[in-house]
């Protein structure tokens, strides 16, 4: 009889747990969808824990949903933006990193692979140079990846407290996820492949420019 009322508390207890993830999860797509679609932000920290401890059900979800599984990146890069957005004004050029995919690269660059990624030679035959151009003056570090593996590295040899990354929905959200200790803000590549991917230029350079100290400067 005892082992009987185990099982069954057990049972309800896993129940009454699936039942409140499932309330959970739909609370999450509702929040989300909001900030998306209405760009207001309600609890956003509550969406970014959602989000982060339940990514992969959230994602299974909105397929499920016939909704576009990328929506559960857009949300997670559209709300850390706006939670860091202000502190990342604060942070100077100097100790902010900018990491952009090598796949924006021309298909003829000549650009050569080393330790910490593409060395650009700003051959002005693609975006990178632009935003070479105006960033690295300024003071802000700039890296050119091919992959995670070089962000992590990149991140443990460098001292900073802010960074600028570009890359397409999984992987601007889950390194936005991963170095979200640092005031990130994320920019959507607008096309995505293996050459020539494009991104808003325009808002980059305005997040390189965004910074407190150089307004004063002005």
């Amino acid at each position: 009889m005892i082992v009987e009322d185990i099982y069954q508390f057990l049972g309800q207890s896993i129940i009454t747990i699936l039942i409140l993830v499932a309330i959970l999860l739909v609370v999450a797509i509702i929040l989300g969808l909001v900030v998306v679609k209405k760009k207001i932000m309600i609890f956003p920290k509550l969406i970014i824990f959602l989000n982060d401890v339940f990514y992969s059900p959230l994602k299974k979800l909105f397929k499920a949903l016939n909704f576009d599984e990328n929506l559960v990146d857009t949300i997670a890069i559209e709300v850390r933006n706006g939670l860091n957005e202000e502190p990342f004004k604060e942070i100077p050029p100097e100790e902010t990193l900018i990491f952009l995919p090598h796949c924006l690269r021309h298909r003829d660059c000549e650009a050569v692979l080393q330790e910490q990624g593409l060395i650009c030679t700003d051959c002005k035959k693609c975006s990178i140079g632009v935003i070479k151009r105006k960033s690295e003056p300024l003071g802000y570090k700039l890296y050119i990846v091919p992959g995670s593996s070089f962000v992590k590295k990149i991140v443990k040899e460098n001292k900073f407290k802010a960074v600028i990354g570009v890359a397409c929905h999984e992987d601007l959200s889950q390194t936005m996820m991963l170095l979200s200790d640092y005031c990130p803000q994320g920019v959507l590549l607008t096309r995505t492949g293996c050459f020539e991917t494009k991104v808003d230029v325009k808002t980059i350079l305005e997040l390189i420019n965004s910074k407190n100290c150089l307004k004063e400067e002005e």
